[in-house]
């Protein structure tokens, strides 16, 4: 099967006098948003500048999943001097899981304010306009580019329409708005915000939020067919200051290419269909020795099979320091070994839910793990961590009713026993309830696909952005 998704643009047209600069924030998930999308942009032949620190520049081409980067030779990537900052180890036992071991990181992307105004001020001489995308959490870096004059800036909001409407409501007292009964229903499940940030990060977000002045438009790693309502909301009521919203999404690619090359993949191979359970807390996310334990005791009481991605959170800057090894319970992997597999390296996660053997994903519901595994059909165990991820899992499991709840945010600081563990997995891999989940999940997967495709909604708005654009 062909992937059309998002192929917009002509070699003929003036696209080339127009160039694209994207500043991700320095966070894995961010990093791999921005990537993609500078794929697709790259392929209406747009030339696509991806800038940010030496260090997490190589990081974001290391671990870029289904594409590969040596076809795409229109995304160019320019390094900065990797800042210098602290590198701590992640707090697997710290009450607040947000990564704090990666503040001293993003704080220090903060530096890249000159260079990426120089650099975008010298690209403007070479080009009729230069398009800049950059990250909310990075507009303190953006905020001079306003005054090139043949440039113009699009805020990527990193996170889902459903999170940034619901915020915005319940920072404004949960007024009782003229909303549809749909949106009202779910916006009162939406937990407190109490323990999703920092301190730290809430004094760095601020920084961003109060920089965040002069930008052209919104732009969503979302599909009208996940969060239409919200987009429309959003946009209908400028919450964020604009009415210029574009859904894009997914970003990453819908159409994975068939590689077994992975231990991983080789082993899916071999299980039936909507049978395995992938667990993956993404990048940041440390879970306390006690809390492992509990979570082998609950995979392996299930009797469900499992690929179980088991590594450390990411620090600031992957390449240096000491890595944390977990310690299983003992015997585990031997009373496992034949229905689970555990990966301690990084994983082919896109490759992973696009496989017909996996039928579910214990997620810390991070929106790019959301939109990857909306995108690929695949229900979700919602277990959420820290910042978006709360309000993410109400959107899955309350919203669009494709996912169970494994950790409820108001318990968030107690250890999950194996009892609930077990539950939640059995709920979702082995009952009626999982299996309509399982069926509502790829029914809304294929309208996701569909999005991308020729004449789709995210299709059709990216033609209106590159449009837009190079006008």
């Amino acid at each position: 099967m062909a992937d059309h998704t998002h192929q917009i643009g002509d070699k003929n047209h003036e696209e080339s006098q127009v160039a694209v600069v994207m500043v991700p924030l320095p966070a894995q998930g961010h990093l791999n948003q921005l990537l993609h999308l500078s794929r697709l942009l790259s392929a209406a032949s747009l030339p696509v500048y991806y800038v940010g620190a030496a260090t997490h520049i190589r990081q974001a081409k290391l671990r870029v999943q289904g594409w590969d980067l040596s076809t795409t030779a229109a995304i160019h990537f320019h390094e900065f001097p990797t800042p210098r900052f602290e590198n701590p180890l992640p707090n697997p036992h710290s009450l607040i899981k947000f990564p704090a071991q990666i503040v001293p990181s993003l704080s220090a992307s903060l530096n890249l304010r000159d260079p990426v105004f120089n650099f975008v001020k010298e690209l403007s001489k070479s080009f009729r306009r230069v398009i800049v995308i950059y990250d909310f959490l990075m507009a303190y870096v953006v905020q001079d580019i306003p005054t090139i004059q043949n440039s113009e800036s699009y805020c990527f909001r990193s996170i889902s329409s459903f999170y940034l409407y619901s915020f915005c409501w319940d920072a404004a007292g949960r007024p009782d708005l003229h909303l549809p009964d749909e949106a009202k229903n779910v916006l009162k499940e939406i937990p407190s915000r109490d323990g999703v940030f920092s301190p730290e990060f809430t004094d760095f977000s601020n920084v961003q939020r109060e920089s965040n002045r002069n930008f052209s438009g919104d732009i969503y790693n979302s599909s009208r067919a996940i969060e239409g309502l919200y987009l429309d909301l959003l946009a209908k009521e400028k919450t964020t200051g604009t009415d210029k919203t574009w859904a894009i999404g997914p970003f990453n690619p819908v159409l994975i290419p068939e590689k077994k090359s992975h231990k991983c993949l080789e082993w899916l191979e071999k299980q039936p269909q909507s049978s395995v359970i992938f667990v993956s807390f993404g990048t940041t996310c440390s879970l306390s020795d006690e809390q492992v334990k509990e979570l082998a005791l609950g995979l392996e009481r299930s009797e469900q099979r499992f690929i179980w991605v088991l590594r450390d959170a990411d620090k600031g800057d992957i390449f240096t320091g000491d890595v944390r090894k977990v310690e299983l319970p003992e015997g585990f992997e031997g009373r496992v070994k034949e229905r689970g597999i555990i990966l301690t390296d990084w994983a082919p996660q896109l490759a992973i839910l696009s496989h017909s053997a996996t039928g579910g994903f214990m997620s810390h519901c991070g929106w790019n793990s959301c939109i990857e595994s909306i995108s690929m059909g695949v229900p979700m165990a919602t277990w959420p961590m820290h910042s978006d991820q709360p309000t993410n899992a109400v959107l899955i499991t309350k919203a669009l009713r494709i996912g169970v709840e494994v950790r409820d945010w108001e318990h968030r600081d107690g250890v999950l026993s194996a009892n609930t563990v077990e539950n939640a997995i059995r709920r979702l891999m082995a009952s009626s309830e999982g299996d309509e989940m399982r069926k509502r999940a790829k029914e809304l997967g294929a309208d996701v696909r569909n999005s991308v495709m020729e004449g789709g909604s995210s299709h059709m708005e990216m033609k209106s952005f590159i449009s837009h654009i190079t006008r």
